[in-house]
């Protein structure tokens, strides 16, 4: 099978619940139809700036499947946003194959991070790849971000993960050792904040909020020493330096 990236944008108002919300709504809706493997979900923070119209934070998301059928994925992506988006939203929806997603791409993504773009330029981009890309709601806004979204999902060194696999992080808490985090949760690796591998045995405190980050295109999740403590060796990076270092 293929590894596909699906990018999704501006899904929400000030009311409803956010794009990562959606994104995982819609990785679940891709595998109950049986049109791919849901491998992760990644958040991607793009430019804070008045002049560019968001509804929070103004994060986009990209999904990435195992699939034979981009096709079937894009259809039924684009009804789901159809579908779900909010009013008032500004949804954008991009698809491509990981191969498929080039320099240009990534470039990008790396400029929606800095830089305030236009919807001309990201659908001369995504035409002249042969990338599918389309606005499906308001002012078609979205598309911008979206098509970031896969470009920074590409690059391998942006992002946090809202969704592994099947297994919502949001339901992980408590100590675990290495060993069983690597059972529980579909992961590559565990260091510390300076990129040191943890040891399989060790014990780690993952606490209420956890998040893997990607790096060097690896789902990494990132640990700090615990302080004087004999009930675990670690615990899971804080929010701030987490945020800090994904956007």
């Amino acid at each position: 099978m293929s590894r596909v990236l699906i990018g999704i944008d501006d899904t929400d108002n000030l009311e409803s619940r956010g794009t990562g919300f959606r994104a995982r709504q819609l990785g679940q809706t891709i595998e109950v139809a049986g049109l791919g493997i849901l491998e992760g979900i990644t958040r991607h923070q793009l430019f804070f700036d008045r002049r560019i119209p968001y509804t929070s934070h103004n994060s986009s998301a990209c999904l990435e499947f195992l699939s034979d059928d981009l096709p079937g994925i894009i259809n039924i992506s684009r009804d789901f946003l159809l579908r779900e988006s909010a009013e008032g939203s500004d949804a954008g929806l991009a698809a491509a194959l990981f191969e498929q997603t080039d320099e240009e791409i990534m470039e990008w993504g790396l400029r929606a991070k800095k830089e305030i773009l236009t919807q001309s330029e990201a659908r001369d981009i995504a035409k002249r790849k042969s990338i599918f890309l389309e606005g499906l709601t308001g002012s078609h806004d979205g598309i911008i971000g979206s098509l970031a979204a896969i470009g920074l999902r590409k690059g391998g060194n942006d992002g946090r993960y809202i969704g592994v696999g099947k297994k919502e992080i949001r339901e992980l808490e408590g100590i675990y050792t290495v060993q069983q985090l690597f059972r529980e949760i579909r992961i590559d690796t565990i260091t510390d904040q300076a990129g040191h591998e943890i040891p399989d045995h060790h014990r780690i405190h993952i606490g209420h909020w956890m998040r893997p980050v990607l790096v060097k295109n690896k789902i990494t999740i990132i640990v700090e020493q615990a302080i004087n403590n004999q009930n675990y060796e670690w615990t899971a990076a804080t929010k701030d330096f987490i945020k800090g270092i994904s956007g």
